[in-house]
């Protein structure tokens, strides 16, 4: 019997499910956040073999979207199904990437719409708005993750490969859609079997389970000889854990993402309108640069806590490539400056006149050198000086920040006292004098350990506080031949 007049995506996979495992809330949403690190993980390794210039998949989620890699939302059509209190079609008007018109405000067009970014609306009676869920359509394979709020309180995870279960889930969405938008659910049906229903290669789910696996945290020492749950999922409690502090950042971290990435989204959309007056506009890109700023502070928070949580810093290493670093410092050093700005500092950067490649992780790179220069310049008094130096160190690139008082770099003066920081936790420190809350710096030198760096802290006279990254470079085919020979 269902709830509703439609399944929700729950019911859905409990009705194609010979038994259901039983387990707290709290392991249910470590379960969910497991998951979709993992999917994020094999959506980044399946698109990786693939062309980016054309759109490779679909992703159905609510009541965010939930994937902000760069290479993923590039590569993936993402619909949000969401039951907030406003008219999505007054606000958000759904549109697909593939010629669709936009509705909701007549003088938008479909240049004036997100590409891949596409909301529609649930009805507030609908069970499914208690529910997060995520459908993945990919040539490859078909994927639904759903955890949902149950009317006792408590919460349960399920996930499902089989085809004729993702097709199911997506048939009781279809019908919402029917119900909401009927005059869009042909095309957005049309695309959805775009991506034949047929069973994944053994070797997907095989990669999945080794994702979870990898996404698991680390068991406590001495645990006896109680034998493990045959389900990776439900294989970790969270009262075993004995972090309870890191499960709790993981938990905040999302949850304080999800709804940013909403804000995001609404203002992305706005923002493509031509209609609004400049000062609103000029809020909006605000609005859209503190949600971006945040999300990516939580991302960092997240990644941070899952490495404390593994079984090693190797076993949780991101995918690393060569890379330009020149790329990235192009799109960093405005935001730094920016950042700098801000706080009534002067930012210099002496960069070589070529930068060799490096072997790390892009967007990672990014989000953590851009969280160690915010933490790094909340610590500075005002009228501070930071001089950001790359030079080739052997086989490593260094990238050093150097606090100074005076603009004047030839005549360092005698620095401010170091910041006072309190721990909170395992991962975190405080900082009374601002109120700012980061990563502690153990934690970042995890961060940049498993993007293939290595970060070092040193106190120096007339300068404080100085950090050191070393990256290491990319080994060329006649160093290779050099080493084997």
């Amino acid at each position: 019997m269902y709830q509703w007049i439609l399944p929700s995506l729950s019911e859905v996979l409990a009705e194609s499910q010979s038994s259901v495992v039983e387990c707290s809330s709290a392991k249910a949403e470590q379960q969910w956040r497991i998951s979709l690190a993992a999917t994020e993980h094999l959506l980044l390794n399946t698109l990786a073999t693939v062309s980016p210039d054309a759109t490779q998949g679909l992703v159905l989620t609510a009541p965010a979207p939930l994937f902000s890699q760069p290479k993923l939302t590039q590569s993936l059509q993402t619909v949000t199904f969401t039951a907030k209190p406003f008219n999505p079609l007054a606000l958000m008007p759904f549109q697909m990437p593939v010629a669709m018109p936009a509705v909701g405000y007549a003088n938008a067009t479909v240049d004036e719409i997100a590409p891949q970014e596409s909301v529609l609306g649930l009805l507030p009676a609908d069970p499914l708005a208690s529910e997060q869920f995520c459908l993945v359509f990919t040539e490859k394979f078909r994927l639904v993750l759903v955890l949902a709020e149950h009317r006792n309180g408590k919460k349960t995870f399920s996930f499902s490969f089989e085809p004729e279960v993702v097709q199911q889930a997506w048939r009781s969405l279809g019908a919402r859609v029917m119900l909401t938008n009927p005059e869009f659910f042909v095309d957005l049906d049309t695309l959805v079997q775009k991506y034949c229903p047929v069973a994944p290669d053994y070797r997907t789910v095989i990669q999945f389970s080794q994702l979870l696996l990898q996404q698991l945290p680390e068991p406590e020492a001495d645990t006896g000889n109680v034998p493990p749950s045959p389900l990776p999922p439900v294989s970790l409690s969270s009262h075993s854990s004995p972090r309870p502090d890191v499960e709790l950042l993981q938990a905040f971290a999302h949850e304080v993402r999800t709804p940013l990435t909403t804000i995001r989204t609404m203002t992305r959309l706005l923002l493509k309108r031509r209609d609004l007056p400049a000062n609103v506009l000029s809020r909006l890109e605000i609005i859209d640069h503190e949600c971006t700023e945040q999300i990516d502070r939580m991302e960092l928070l997240f990644k941070a806590a899952e490495l404390e949580t593994s079984a090693s810093t190797k076993s949780s290493r991101t995918q690393l490539t060569p890379m330009s670093l020149d790329q990235v410092l192009q799109q960093s050093i405005p935001r730094w400056q920016q950042a700098a700005h801000r706080r009534n500092l002067t930012l210099d950067v002496v960069l070589p006149q070529q930068l060799p490649t490096v072997v790390s992780n892009p967007t990672m790179l990014d989000q953590v050198l851009t969280g160690l220069m915010e933490n790094f310049t909340r610590s500075l008094p005002s009228g501070s000086h930071i001089q950001v130096q790359v030079i080739p160190a052997g086989d490593q690139l260094k990238l050093q920040l150097s606090p100074l008082q005076c603009k004047d770099t030839s005549k360092p003066a005698t620095p401010a006292p170091p910041p006072i920081r309190k721990a909170l936790g395992q991962l975190l420190m405080f900082q009374p004098e601002t109120g700012t809350i980061s990563l502690n710096i153990a934690a970042t030198k995890h961060l940049f350990q498993a993007i293939g760096g290595k970060l070092i802290v040193r106190q120096r006279p007339h300068y404080g506080e100085v950090l050191t990254i070393f990256l290491p470079l990319e080994v060329s085919s006649q160093q290779k031949s050099g080493v084997m020979s």
